[in-house]
């Protein structure tokens, strides 16, 4: 399945689509992913970094200084630091989760592997994304990369999406479908 033509009509596909080209030319597409990967875990898991990203009120040189600040403490390479430059100086650092699921899936079919899109309440550790990346390639069966992403409010358990095919056992839905079934 390409969904290299949808990911490019997108605006972070674009930036996506830029980056990756820029990878692929130095041939750091595993250095750039890893820093995405980085890049995800620390938005995870801070709420200042969070703010920084979705505030509207941040001016564009604070937003800018605060992210090359952020890069550099994260050890990010030079080609996602200079994106997320990019992005603070057009306003767009609200599009980082989207380029990285949009570079996620190009770094993907580069590769001839099957991107999926997982969301957990707490974040994965390595030790359980490699168990979950055994699992979902004897299901599809071809390698599988992960990008994850932590939303509290689905409680539990996992929803992980690959192509158009959502697999949900949160928590919140079986309570959902419980609660529904119960009213008959």
């Amino acid at each position: 399945m390409d969904h290299s033509s949808g990911i490019r009509a997108s605006l972070a596909g674009r930036y996506a689509t830029a980056l990756f080209t820029l990878a692929n030319e130095k041939k750091s597409i595993d250095g750039v992913q890893n820093s995405l990967s980085i890049l995800s875990a620390a938005m995870a898991e801070s709420d200042d970094l969070k703010a920084l990203i979705s505030s509207p009120v941040v001016s564009r040189s604070d937003a800018g200084k605060a992210i090359a600040a952020t890069a550099k403490s994260l050890k990010l390479d030079d080609l996602t630091s200079n994106l997320l430059g990019v992005l603070a100086s057009n306003r767009r650092l609200d599009q980082i989760p989207a380029v990285v699921r949009a570079f996620t899936t190009l770094a993907s079919g580069y590769r001839g592997e099957v991107s999926a899109e997982v969301t957990s309440a707490h974040p994965l550790d390595e030790k359980q994304i490699d168990a979950l990346k055994a699992q979902l390639k004897k299901r599809v069966g071809s390698d599988v990369s992960v990008s994850t992403a932590v939303d509290s409010s689905i409680l539990g358990g996992l929803v992980v999406k690959i192509g158009s095919q959502m697999i949900d056992s949160s928590i919140k839905t079986r309570l959902n479908t419980l609660s529904q079934a119960m009213k008959g």
